[in-house]
């Protein structure tokens, strides 16, 4: 059975890299990753198309002129995307997010392992919860990197307005505002190195208690050696 303090400091990571795996799920649940005011001017009117959107789902809305509404609808983001390089980006971000969810679920295992046990096996002790806690936190930063990636170069949320409504003319200016769906993806991270840092000080204690009992026979006294 393990001891009281690795307990303790097994069960604290586990909590994290639990908070760690609901938060990518609330992540890829949620639709509040962009919202985007893109406006396109006419002949006679000028027109914005307000976007609230995620990976998978969004809502738009038209208005024309003085704020007037047109409609409003929900959409498909993969069926709103002509571009190529705009839904590939998309489709790897949603890969990558799985990816940072399964090492989340992995870190989570061995972590609630080593609390209740003492595994043999290196891999599942501390280098398995520094290994699978970086490369989480590793995914959900190319995560947020994509992102806004696909909104500046390839002009996602342009992309999404023409998906929702036809006959729209020249684009003049967007803006945007990231929501809490891609902020979120901070604190996933600053989770997983809360994790990588409690095993860390278990690990570091471990080895300096380790290396007092191990110390070279030189430091022994003298009588002791003599005999």
């Amino acid at each position: 059975m393990p001891s009281r303090k690795k307990t303790a400091m097994f069960a604290s990571a586990f909590l994290t890299c639990v908070c760690s795996f609901v938060m990518i799920c609330v992540v890829l649940a949620t639709q509040h990753w962009m919202s985007s005011q893109v406006r396109f001017s006419g002949t006679n009117s000028s027109i914005t198309v307000s976007l609230t959107y995620g990976l998978f789902s969004g809502t738009c809305e038209q208005f024309v002129d003085a704020g007037l509404q047109v409609s409003e609808k929900t959409f498909q983001v993969a069926d709103n995307l002509r571009s190529t390089k705009a839904k590939s980006t998309i489709t790897a971000i949603i890969v990558i997010l799985v990816l940072g969810l399964l090492s989340s679920l992995l870190s989570s295992g061995f972590t609630c392992t080593n609390a209740v046990s003492n595994p043999y096996q290196t891999f599942l002790g501390p280098t398995g919860v520094y290994t699978w806690n970086s490369l989480c936190g590793i995914f959900i930063l190319i995560a947020m990197i994509l992102f806004p990636v696909n909104i500046e170069e390839y002009g996602l949320s342009i992309e999404l307005a023409n998906g929702c409504f036809s006959f729209l003319q020249t684009h003049t200016k967007s803006e945007h505002a990231y929501g809490y769906s891609y902020w979120i993806m901070l604190l996933i991270i600053f989770l997983n190195i809360a994790s990588i840092i409690i095993i860390y000080f278990y690990d570091h204690a471990r080895y300096s208690k380790k290396k007092e009992q191990e110390r070279p026979i030189e430091n022994a006294p003298k009588d002791v050696i003599l005999f």
